[in-house]
Protein backbone atom coordinates (compact mmCIF):
# COMPACT_ATOMS: atom_id res chain seq x y z
CA UNK A 1 0.00 0.00 0.00
CA UNK A 2 1.31 3.49 -0.91
CA UNK A 3 2.29 5.73 2.02
CA UNK A 4 1.44 8.83 -0.03
CA UNK A 5 -1.81 9.62 -1.89
CA UNK A 6 -1.59 8.92 -5.62
CA UNK A 7 -2.41 12.55 -6.40
CA UNK A 8 0.60 13.72 -4.38
CA UNK A 9 2.87 11.18 -6.09
CA UNK A 10 1.63 12.16 -9.55
CA UNK A 11 2.16 15.85 -8.84
CA UNK A 12 5.68 15.05 -7.64
CA UNK A 13 6.39 13.11 -10.85
CA UNK A 14 5.03 15.90 -13.06
CA UNK A 15 6.67 18.76 -11.14
CA UNK A 16 10.03 17.02 -11.16
CA UNK A 17 9.68 15.81 -14.76
CA UNK A 18 10.63 12.33 -13.49
CA UNK A 19 11.12 9.74 -16.21
CA UNK A 20 13.77 7.35 -14.86
CA UNK A 21 14.84 5.84 -11.55
CA UNK A 22 17.87 8.12 -11.71
CA UNK A 23 15.60 11.16 -12.02
CA UNK A 24 13.70 9.98 -8.93
CA UNK A 25 16.91 9.50 -6.94
CA UNK A 26 18.16 13.00 -7.83
CA UNK A 27 14.76 14.51 -7.01
CA UNK A 28 14.64 12.77 -3.62
CA UNK A 29 18.23 13.78 -2.90
CA UNK A 30 17.40 17.43 -3.50
CA UNK A 31 14.23 17.11 -1.45
CA UNK A 32 16.18 15.42 1.37
CA UNK A 33 18.77 18.22 1.32
CA UNK A 34 16.07 20.92 1.47
CA UNK A 35 14.29 19.09 4.32
CA UNK A 36 17.54 18.75 6.31
CA UNK A 37 18.32 22.43 5.80
CA UNK A 38 14.85 23.43 6.96
CA UNK A 39 15.04 21.14 10.00
CA UNK A 40 18.36 22.73 11.04
CA UNK A 41 16.87 26.22 10.72
CA UNK A 42 13.77 25.16 12.67
CA UNK A 43 15.91 23.67 15.47
CA UNK A 44 17.85 26.90 15.98
CA UNK A 45 14.66 28.93 15.71
CA UNK A 46 13.09 26.85 18.49
CA UNK A 47 16.20 27.20 20.68
CA UNK A 48 16.44 30.99 20.28
CA UNK A 49 12.70 31.53 20.48
CA UNK A 50 12.41 33.69 17.39
CA UNK A 51 12.61 33.37 13.62
CA UNK A 52 15.55 34.69 11.68
CA UNK A 53 14.98 38.40 11.00
CA UNK A 54 12.05 38.63 13.46
CA UNK A 55 13.92 40.75 16.02
CA UNK A 56 10.80 42.24 17.64
CA UNK A 57 9.96 38.84 19.18
CA UNK A 58 13.53 38.26 20.35
CA UNK A 59 13.73 37.63 24.13
CA UNK A 60 17.31 36.38 24.46
CA UNK A 61 20.84 37.79 24.41
CA UNK A 62 21.82 35.03 22.02
CA UNK A 63 21.22 35.46 18.29
CA UNK A 64 21.62 34.01 14.80
CA UNK A 65 25.24 34.19 13.64
CA UNK A 66 25.58 33.00 10.06
CA UNK A 67 26.31 29.50 8.77
CA UNK A 68 29.03 26.86 8.66
CA UNK A 69 29.55 24.84 5.50
CA UNK A 70 29.38 21.10 6.11
CA UNK A 71 29.20 18.08 3.81
CA UNK A 72 27.48 15.01 5.23
CA UNK A 73 27.17 11.43 4.01
CA UNK A 74 23.59 10.25 3.60
CA UNK A 75 21.77 7.34 2.03
CA UNK A 76 21.52 9.57 -1.06
CA UNK A 77 25.28 10.19 -1.17
CA UNK A 78 27.18 13.27 -0.05
CA UNK A 79 25.11 16.42 0.54
CA UNK A 80 26.44 19.95 1.23
CA UNK A 81 24.64 21.82 4.01
CA UNK A 82 24.75 25.22 5.65
CA UNK A 83 24.51 24.62 9.38
CA UNK A 84 23.16 27.73 11.18
CA UNK A 85 25.17 29.10 14.10
CA UNK A 86 24.26 31.05 17.23
CA UNK A 87 26.41 33.81 18.67
CA UNK A 88 27.03 32.03 22.00
CA UNK A 89 27.99 28.72 20.38
CA UNK A 90 25.37 26.86 22.43
CA UNK A 91 23.40 25.38 19.52
CA UNK A 92 23.65 21.56 19.41
CA UNK A 93 21.65 20.39 16.38
CA UNK A 94 19.97 17.00 16.70
CA UNK A 95 19.28 16.19 13.06
CA UNK A 96 22.96 16.66 12.11
CA UNK A 97 24.99 16.52 15.35
CA UNK A 98 28.23 18.44 15.71
CA UNK A 99 31.34 16.56 14.57
CA UNK A 100 29.18 13.97 12.82
CA UNK A 101 29.55 13.79 9.07
CA UNK A 102 27.80 10.49 8.44
CA UNK A 103 24.03 10.44 9.01
CA UNK A 104 23.32 7.64 6.56
CA UNK A 105 23.07 4.76 9.00
CA UNK A 106 25.94 3.32 6.96
CA UNK A 107 27.73 2.12 10.09
CA UNK A 108 24.84 -0.16 11.02
CA UNK A 109 24.71 -1.46 7.44
CA UNK A 110 28.47 -2.11 7.40
CA UNK A 111 28.27 -4.03 10.69
CA UNK A 112 25.32 -6.09 9.38
CA UNK A 113 27.22 -6.96 6.17
CA UNK A 114 30.37 -7.79 8.16
CA UNK A 115 28.31 -10.06 10.41
CA UNK A 116 27.16 -11.98 7.34
CA UNK A 117 30.73 -12.75 6.38
CA UNK A 118 31.33 -10.17 3.65
CA UNK A 119 34.93 -9.08 3.12
CA UNK A 120 35.95 -5.45 3.56
CA UNK A 121 36.44 -5.21 -0.21
CA UNK A 122 32.92 -6.55 -0.89
CA UNK A 123 31.47 -4.17 1.69
CA UNK A 124 33.33 -1.28 0.04
CA UNK A 125 31.91 -2.20 -3.39
CA UNK A 126 28.35 -2.70 -2.15
CA UNK A 127 28.22 0.57 -0.18
CA UNK A 128 29.72 2.43 -3.13
CA UNK A 129 27.25 0.91 -5.61
CA UNK A 130 24.18 1.56 -3.48
CA UNK A 131 25.01 4.82 -1.71
CA UNK A 132 27.86 6.29 -3.72
CA UNK A 133 30.02 6.47 -0.58
CA UNK A 134 33.69 5.44 -0.55
CA UNK A 135 34.74 3.35 2.45
CA UNK A 136 38.30 2.09 2.85
CA UNK A 137 39.14 -1.20 4.54
CA UNK A 138 40.42 0.84 7.47
CA UNK A 139 37.09 2.68 7.76
CA UNK A 140 35.16 -0.61 7.69
CA UNK A 141 37.42 -2.03 10.41
CA UNK A 142 36.99 1.11 12.50
CA UNK A 143 33.21 0.95 12.19
CA UNK A 144 33.13 -2.69 13.26
CA UNK A 145 35.45 -1.86 16.17
CA UNK A 146 32.54 0.08 17.64
CA UNK A 147 30.91 -3.21 18.65
CA UNK A 148 33.90 -4.26 20.81
CA UNK A 149 32.41 -2.73 24.00
CA UNK A 150 29.16 -4.60 23.25
CA UNK A 151 31.09 -7.86 22.88
CA UNK A 152 32.78 -7.38 26.26
CA UNK A 153 29.46 -6.52 27.89
CA UNK A 154 27.81 -9.60 26.34
CA UNK A 155 30.68 -11.90 27.25
CA UNK A 156 30.62 -10.74 30.88
CA UNK A 157 26.84 -10.49 31.34
CA UNK A 158 25.32 -12.20 34.40
CA UNK A 159 23.90 -15.68 33.82
CA UNK A 160 20.96 -17.50 35.35
CA UNK A 161 21.97 -19.48 38.47
CA UNK A 162 21.01 -22.84 36.91
CA UNK A 163 20.85 -24.33 33.43
CA UNK A 164 19.42 -27.85 33.06
CA UNK A 165 21.50 -28.52 29.93
CA UNK A 166 24.83 -27.08 28.83
CA UNK A 167 26.61 -28.02 25.60
CA UNK A 168 30.31 -27.39 25.01
CA UNK A 169 32.39 -27.75 21.86
CA UNK A 170 35.12 -25.87 19.99
CA UNK A 171 35.42 -24.71 16.39
CA UNK A 172 38.85 -24.03 14.91
CA UNK A 173 40.27 -21.14 12.87
CA UNK A 174 43.61 -19.82 11.66
CA UNK A 175 44.64 -16.48 13.18
CA UNK A 176 47.71 -14.31 12.62
CA UNK A 177 49.62 -13.64 15.84
CA UNK A 178 53.11 -12.19 16.29
CA UNK A 179 53.77 -12.51 12.56
CA UNK A 180 52.80 -16.20 12.49
CA UNK A 181 49.62 -17.99 11.48
CA UNK A 182 48.39 -20.08 14.39
CA UNK A 183 45.55 -22.52 14.90
CA UNK A 184 43.07 -21.10 17.38
CA UNK A 185 39.97 -22.57 18.98
CA UNK A 186 36.73 -20.72 19.54
CA UNK A 187 35.33 -22.32 22.70
CA UNK A 188 31.53 -22.22 22.45
CA UNK A 189 29.07 -22.82 25.29
CA UNK A 190 25.31 -23.15 24.71
CA UNK A 191 22.74 -23.51 27.47
CA UNK A 192 19.08 -24.40 27.83
CA UNK A 193 17.40 -22.42 30.61
CA UNK A 194 14.55 -23.37 32.95
CA UNK A 195 12.04 -22.02 30.43
CA UNK A 196 13.31 -24.35 27.71
CA UNK A 197 14.98 -21.71 25.56
CA UNK A 198 18.52 -22.07 24.27
CA UNK A 199 21.13 -19.33 24.30
CA UNK A 200 24.83 -18.82 23.60
CA UNK A 201 26.43 -18.33 27.02
CA UNK A 202 29.75 -17.23 25.61
CA UNK A 203 32.52 -17.64 23.03
CA UNK A 204 36.18 -17.64 24.11
CA UNK A 205 39.18 -17.48 21.76
CA UNK A 206 42.18 -19.53 22.86
CA UNK A 207 44.92 -21.87 21.74
CA UNK A 208 44.08 -25.29 20.31
CA UNK A 209 41.38 -27.01 22.36
CA UNK A 210 42.51 -28.18 25.79
CA UNK A 211 40.84 -29.27 29.02
CA UNK A 212 42.87 -26.64 30.90
CA UNK A 213 41.33 -23.83 28.85
CA UNK A 214 37.88 -25.38 29.28
CA UNK A 215 38.36 -25.27 33.06
CA UNK A 216 38.99 -21.54 32.74
CA UNK A 217 35.79 -21.20 30.72
CA UNK A 218 33.82 -23.12 33.36
CA UNK A 219 35.20 -20.94 36.14
CA UNK A 220 34.23 -17.88 34.12
CA UNK A 221 30.66 -19.21 33.93
CA UNK A 222 30.66 -19.66 37.71
CA UNK A 223 31.94 -16.12 38.23
CA UNK A 224 29.08 -14.83 36.08
CA UNK A 225 26.52 -16.45 38.36
CA UNK A 226 26.00 -19.95 36.95
CA UNK A 227 25.82 -21.98 40.16
CA UNK A 228 24.55 -25.35 38.93
CA UNK A 229 24.31 -27.39 35.73
CA UNK A 230 22.36 -30.64 35.69
CA UNK A 231 23.71 -32.21 32.50
CA UNK A 232 26.76 -31.34 30.39
CA UNK A 233 26.87 -32.70 26.84
CA UNK A 234 30.39 -32.63 25.41
CA UNK A 235 32.73 -34.22 22.89
CA UNK A 236 35.45 -36.72 23.79
CA UNK A 237 38.32 -34.38 24.61
CA UNK A 238 40.76 -35.96 27.08
CA UNK A 239 40.51 -34.42 30.53
CA UNK A 240 37.22 -32.60 29.89
CA UNK A 241 35.31 -34.77 32.35
CA UNK A 242 37.79 -33.91 35.11
CA UNK A 243 37.61 -30.19 34.26
CA UNK A 244 33.81 -30.22 34.49
CA UNK A 245 33.77 -32.07 37.80
CA UNK A 246 36.34 -29.66 39.24
CA UNK A 247 33.97 -26.75 38.55
CA UNK A 248 30.58 -28.49 38.88
CA UNK A 249 31.07 -31.67 40.95
CA UNK A 250 27.34 -32.58 41.01
CA UNK A 251 26.87 -32.42 37.23
CA UNK A 252 25.98 -35.36 35.01
CA UNK A 253 28.40 -35.69 32.07
CA UNK A 254 27.25 -37.12 28.76
CA UNK A 255 29.72 -37.69 25.98
CA UNK A 256 28.21 -37.15 22.54
CA UNK A 257 27.27 -40.56 21.15
CA UNK A 258 27.48 -39.32 17.56
CA UNK A 259 31.06 -38.14 18.12
CA UNK A 260 31.90 -41.52 19.64
CA UNK A 261 30.47 -43.28 16.59
CA UNK A 262 32.53 -41.15 14.23
CA UNK A 263 35.66 -41.93 16.23
CA UNK A 264 34.86 -45.64 16.08
CA UNK A 265 34.39 -45.51 12.30
CA UNK A 266 37.99 -44.34 11.88
CA UNK A 267 39.10 -47.90 12.70
CA UNK A 268 36.62 -49.65 10.38
CA UNK A 269 37.25 -50.55 6.75
CA UNK A 270 35.00 -48.75 4.28
CA UNK A 271 33.59 -52.06 2.98
CA UNK A 272 32.35 -52.92 6.51
CA UNK A 273 31.27 -49.44 7.52
CA UNK A 274 27.57 -49.61 6.66
CA UNK A 275 27.03 -52.98 8.35
CA UNK A 276 29.09 -51.91 11.38
CA UNK A 277 27.09 -48.66 11.74
CA UNK A 278 23.76 -50.49 11.47
CA UNK A 279 24.84 -53.02 14.09
CA UNK A 280 25.81 -50.22 16.48
CA UNK A 281 22.28 -48.81 16.45
CA UNK A 282 21.33 -51.67 18.74
CA UNK A 283 23.65 -50.18 21.35
CA UNK A 284 22.72 -46.51 21.47
CA UNK A 285 19.05 -47.11 20.67
CA UNK A 286 18.62 -49.75 23.37
CA UNK A 287 15.71 -49.43 25.79
CA UNK A 288 17.99 -49.35 28.82
CA UNK A 289 21.63 -49.69 29.83
CA UNK A 290 21.41 -53.44 30.51
CA UNK A 291 20.20 -54.09 26.97
CA UNK A 292 22.87 -51.73 25.58
CA UNK A 293 25.64 -53.64 27.38
CA UNK A 294 24.31 -56.98 26.09
CA UNK A 295 24.22 -55.65 22.53
CA UNK A 296 27.72 -54.20 22.88
CA UNK A 297 28.94 -57.63 24.01
CA UNK A 298 27.38 -59.23 20.92
CA UNK A 299 29.07 -56.61 18.75
CA UNK A 300 32.40 -57.41 20.39
CA UNK A 301 31.90 -61.10 19.53
CA UNK A 302 31.15 -60.18 15.90
CA UNK A 303 33.63 -57.36 15.26
CA UNK A 304 36.08 -57.44 18.20
CA UNK A 305 38.77 -59.52 16.54
CA UNK A 306 38.70 -57.46 13.34
CA UNK A 307 38.28 -54.00 14.87
CA UNK A 308 39.25 -54.31 18.54
CA UNK A 309 39.80 -50.61 19.25
CA UNK A 310 36.47 -49.55 17.73
CA UNK A 311 34.73 -51.68 20.38
CA UNK A 312 37.24 -51.08 23.18
CA UNK A 313 36.81 -47.28 22.97
CA UNK A 314 33.14 -47.74 23.91
CA UNK A 315 33.99 -49.99 26.83
CA UNK A 316 36.69 -47.58 28.09
CA UNK A 317 34.35 -44.58 27.99
CA UNK A 318 31.12 -46.28 29.00
CA UNK A 319 30.78 -44.18 32.17
CA UNK A 320 30.32 -41.00 30.12
CA UNK A 321 28.53 -42.63 27.16
CA UNK A 322 25.82 -44.39 29.12
CA UNK A 323 24.19 -41.75 31.41
CA UNK A 324 21.40 -40.95 28.94
CA UNK A 325 19.99 -44.49 29.26
CA UNK A 326 18.60 -43.73 32.73
CA UNK A 327 16.35 -40.93 31.42
CA UNK A 328 13.09 -40.95 29.43
CA UNK A 329 13.15 -40.38 25.68
CA UNK A 330 12.35 -36.64 25.90
CA UNK A 331 15.49 -35.98 27.97
CA UNK A 332 17.61 -38.48 26.04
CA UNK A 333 16.84 -36.67 22.79
CA UNK A 334 18.34 -33.46 24.15
CA UNK A 335 21.42 -34.79 25.96
CA UNK A 336 22.81 -37.75 24.02
CA UNK A 337 24.34 -35.64 21.23
CA UNK A 338 25.78 -32.15 20.79
CA UNK A 339 24.00 -31.70 17.47
CA UNK A 340 22.56 -28.45 18.85
CA UNK A 341 26.02 -26.90 19.05
CA UNK A 342 27.15 -28.42 15.76
CA UNK A 343 24.14 -26.77 14.13
CA UNK A 344 25.30 -23.48 15.61
CA UNK A 345 28.81 -24.13 14.30
CA UNK A 346 27.38 -24.59 10.80
CA UNK A 347 25.90 -21.11 11.05
CA UNK A 348 29.28 -19.75 12.14
CA UNK A 349 31.01 -21.47 9.23
CA UNK A 350 28.57 -19.90 6.78
CA UNK A 351 29.83 -16.45 7.66
CA UNK A 352 33.50 -17.40 8.06
CA UNK A 353 33.94 -19.76 5.10
CA UNK A 354 35.42 -17.02 2.90
CA UNK A 355 38.11 -16.26 5.49
CA UNK A 356 41.18 -18.47 5.20
CA UNK A 357 42.81 -16.56 8.06
CA UNK A 358 41.90 -13.82 10.53
CA UNK A 359 44.31 -10.93 11.17
CA UNK A 360 43.77 -11.06 14.94
CA UNK A 361 41.81 -12.69 17.74
CA UNK A 362 39.69 -9.55 17.90
CA UNK A 363 38.75 -9.78 14.21
CA UNK A 364 37.61 -13.38 14.75
CA UNK A 365 35.80 -12.40 17.93
CA UNK A 366 33.85 -9.65 16.15
CA UNK A 367 32.48 -11.84 13.38
CA UNK A 368 31.63 -14.75 15.72
CA UNK A 369 29.78 -12.36 18.03
CA UNK A 370 27.74 -10.84 15.20
CA UNK A 371 26.96 -14.29 13.76
CA UNK A 372 25.87 -15.55 17.18
CA UNK A 373 23.55 -12.58 17.66
CA UNK A 374 21.94 -13.28 14.29
CA UNK A 375 21.50 -16.94 15.23
CA UNK A 376 20.01 -16.25 18.67
CA UNK A 377 17.38 -13.94 17.14
CA UNK A 378 15.95 -17.00 15.38
CA UNK A 379 15.75 -19.10 18.56
CA UNK A 380 12.26 -17.97 19.46
CA UNK A 381 10.72 -21.35 20.35
CA UNK A 382 11.39 -23.44 23.42
CA UNK A 383 11.93 -27.18 23.35
CA UNK A 384 8.88 -29.26 22.50
CA UNK A 385 7.13 -30.78 25.55
CA UNK A 386 9.29 -28.65 27.84
CA UNK A 387 6.80 -28.71 30.73
CA UNK A 388 6.99 -32.51 30.74
CA UNK A 389 10.80 -32.45 30.50
CA UNK A 390 11.10 -29.97 33.37
CA UNK A 391 8.87 -32.06 35.62
CA UNK A 392 10.96 -35.14 34.87
CA UNK A 393 14.16 -33.21 35.63
CA UNK A 394 12.70 -32.06 38.96
CA UNK A 395 12.17 -35.71 39.92
CA UNK A 396 15.58 -36.94 38.72
CA UNK A 397 17.47 -34.02 40.28
CA UNK A 398 15.56 -33.77 43.52
CA UNK A 399 16.03 -30.45 45.34
CA UNK A 400 18.32 -28.82 42.77
CA UNK A 401 15.78 -27.08 40.54
CA UNK A 402 13.05 -26.06 43.01
CA UNK A 403 15.03 -23.22 44.68
CA UNK A 404 15.25 -21.45 41.31
CA UNK A 405 11.61 -21.80 40.22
Amino acid sequence: MSTLPKEVLRNMINDGNLKTAGDLHSYLKDMFKDALQEMLETELEAELGYSKGDKKNKQTDNRWNGYTQKTVKTQFGEIPLEVPRDRNGEFEPVVVPKNKRDISGIEEKVIALYGRGMSTRDIHEQIKDIYGIELSAEMVSKMTDNIIPHIKEWQNRPLAPIYPFVFMDAIHYKVREDGQIKNKAAYVVLGVDLDGFKDVLGIWIGENESSKFWLGVLNDLKNRGLEDVLIFSVDGLTGLKEAILAAYPKAEIQRCVIHQLRNSFKYVSYKDLREFANDFKSVYKAINEEEAIENLTELDEKWGNKYPYAIKSWEMNWDVLSPFFKYPLEIRAIMYTINIIEGFHRQLRKVTKTKTMFPSDQALEKILYLASQNAVKKWTHRYKNWDLILNQLIIFFDGRIEPYL
